[in-house]
């Protein structure tokens, strides 16, 4: 193990081993394990992804004996999601660094695509640092030195449009450096990499910037780069190539800015997974290295994988270079991480039985929440959501901001939800159920009307279009007691089923095919709403949200 990059990376880890302590306490509470993708195969071996969910752009560091990962969240509440590991196989989600997105008002409708791009993690002189950038606002920093405590305000370290993907470099001389690069849609120039300098506390740039590499003719959109250093050189770790189509990049030099070599140093080759590329290159105590990376699965979003990685002349392969020609291939399965020690496994939660004083970390809001959205209802073990006046003008539920969702958790799956309608009598068309979102949406919920509540099923096409929904009346629901489940089958295909006892349910006829939404995988949710101003809403309280396998691949586990 180089040290160098122990220091430089990773903020002198070793002299804050105590810090292995965040971890523990990080894991005081019961490990959940998913029902329907667990990456550790319990015999020394994992398969990919590690997290078949849409944790985008993913970066990591070590310190100690722990890892951090941060992932995009764009307009998500909270946003930049903290996951902590043990073993870079079984990751737990343990945090969010934003609990409200500023700009506060802006943030406060939702803003699909935009917000928080791809961040980076670091740790140095006992803070941890997460900067990230908002391509219509600039790039920002917040700082921590307990990951699952709270972090600082984001400062503003520069103001811009267009300026993504930073990642910082503590240099051995005192100076601070910042690796990014431009999105064209804002910039009006891609597929160039730029380093600037940093004032010694990382928060505020010193410099316009100099551009360090160009990729128009050989590394189309290049973006996303990781900033290291090892045996004198300075690397960037960087994506090529396109999100769904590219490869992973490697630059090097002997200079902060230049001129840098280039090598691939991983594509999809052979195998089936598409896109490999842009994440983090992680150490471990024993010294062996890996790389954390995305694949675009497009409706599933961008799905985290683990590679092996080692260097050969100064240069990186990741994955397994089958071949003999120095570019690795990803793996599928392969033997984990050696960090001295077996864990148990554990993967991010996503049953939620509401009985705890917080909401489940798994949730997210699609924009900054107001207090009066929801309420955790701790004597009788529930969430409830009071039904918010949509904004007026809404065509669509792609414009209400106090939905509440989760990512998907697999590509095949099983979601149920057991709720009670309470709303208000004085009016009607107040709404509340399960939805699951993306460019096109689709609803099953309750409804209530002058003469009673009605269970009703929903679809909008291209809703992001400016497209209004299409709504079918069901049944009239006699009780306030109602279970509404979606079934996920390979290629996100959606069945609607609902019941009133909790044991026979009732198919909805009509097939809904879930899409990708902008920027990230398509996400299921809650909801509550109502279509006019009262001095007083009405509410639904969801008893559990349970994620489970579908019938079929439950039959065939016990089989």
């Amino acid at each position: 193990m180089n040290k160098g990059i122990t220091y430089l990376v990773f903020g002198s880890c070793f002299l804050f081993g105590a810090l292995g302590g965040y971890g523990q306490s990080a894991n005081v509470e019961v490990k959940y394990v998913s029902k329907v993708w667990v990456a550790d195969q319990s015999n020394g071996t994992y398969k990919n992804p590690v997290l078949d969910a849409d944790y985008s752009d993913p970066d990591a560091i070590r310190v100690g004996d722990d890892f951090y990962m941060v992932a995009s969240s764009f307009d998500a509440v909270p946003g930049l999601p903290i996951l902590h590991s043990k073993d870079l196989v079984n990751w737990k989600l343990v945090n969010h660094a934003l609990k409200r997105q500023p700009p506060f008002d802006h943030f406060s409708k939702t803003q699909h695509g935009n917000g928080v791009w791809a961040p980076a993690i670091r740790f140095y002189k006992g803070e941890f640092y997460i900067y990230y950038p908002d391509p219509d606002f600039g790039i920002y920093v917040t700082k921590t030195k307990n990951p699952v405590a709270d972090w600082s305000e984001p400062i503003l370290i520069e103001d811009g449009k267009g300026l993504i993907d930073p990642c910082p470099l503590w240099d051995d001389n005192g100076k601070v450096y910042l690796a990014y690069a431009y999105a064209g849609s804002r910039a009006g120039i891609k597929s160039v990499i730029a380093v600037k300098q940093l004032n010694p506390e990382g928060t505020k740039t010193l410099d316009a910037g100099v551009l360090v590499y160009d990729g128009h003719e050989l590394d189309p959109t290049i973006e996303g780069p990781k900033f290291y250093k090892r045996n004198g050189y300075y690397y960037i770790f960087a994506p090529a190539g396109g999100v769904a189509t590219g490869w992973q990049l490697v630059l090097r030099s002997k200079d902060i800015y230049g001129p840098y070599e280039r090598k691939v140093v991983m594509d999809q080759g052979a195998t089936t997974i598409n896109g490999p590329h842009q994440g983090a290159w992680v150490n471990t105590q024993t010294g062996e290295d890996w790389f954390l990376h995305f694949q675009d699965k497009d409706v599933y979003g961008r799905v985290v994988h683990l590679q092996p990685m080692k260097w050969i002349d100064d240069w990186p392969v990741i994955g397994v270079d089958k071949d003999g020609n120095g570019i690795g291939e990803p793996v599928m399965v392969y033997k984990k991480p050696n960090v001295g020690k077996v864990y148990t496994i554990q993967t991010p939660a996503e049953s939620d039985e509401f009985n705890s004083r917080t909401l489940g970390l798994q949730w997210q809001w699609q924009a900054n929440p107001k207090a009066t959205w929801s309420f955790m209802n701790l004597s009788k073990g529930t969430l409830r959501l009071f039904s918010d006046q949509i904004p007026e003008g809404t065509k669509s539920y792609w414009e209400v901001p106090n939905i509440l969702m989760q990512k998907f958790p697999a590509e095949e799956f099983e979601a149920t939800v057991k709720l009670d309608f309470s709303p208000n009598t004085k009016i009607e068309n107040e709404k509340a159920g399960l939805i699951v979102m993306g460019l096109s949406y689709a609803i099953l919920g309750v409804k209530s009307k002058k003469d009673g509540n009605y269970l009703i099923h929903s679809i909008c096409k291209n809703a992001n279009k400016g497209n209004a929904e299409s709504e079918t009346t069901l049944s009239k629901i006699e009780g306030r007691t109602l279970y509404l489940r979606v079934t996920v089958t390979k290629g996100a295909k959606c069945n609607f089923s609902y019941s009133v006892d909790g044991e026979k349910f009732e198919e909805v006829e009509k097939e809904f095919q879930a899409e990708a939404g902008q920027w990230i995988g398509a996400k299921m949710g809650l909801f509550c709403t109502r279509e006019t101003k009262i001095n007083d809403s009405g509410y639904a309280d969801f008893d559990w949200f349970r994620v489970g396998p579908t019938k079929q691949n439950a039959r065939v586990k016990n089989d």
